[in-house]
């Protein structure tokens, strides 16, 4: 999921909500925020915007 989340991500070209990527990937928004939640603790996403996320690279 961690893999899809980035790649919507990367797709959508601008920074997303949870929720864009969860209508983008047609996937449970628990599954979302679980990714979400590793990828901030990994440091792979920034939230250039308040609410909004973007890959770190």
């Amino acid at each position: 999921m961690r893999d899809q989340v980035l790649a919507a991500m990367r797709a959508a070209g601008k920074p997303v909500s949870a929720g864009d990527i969860t209508k983008a990937l047609n996937a449970d928004r628990k599954e979302v925020d679980k990714a979400f939640a590793e990828l901030k603790k990994e440091g792979a996403i920034v939230s250039p915007v308040r609410c909004k996320w973007a890959p770190a690279n």
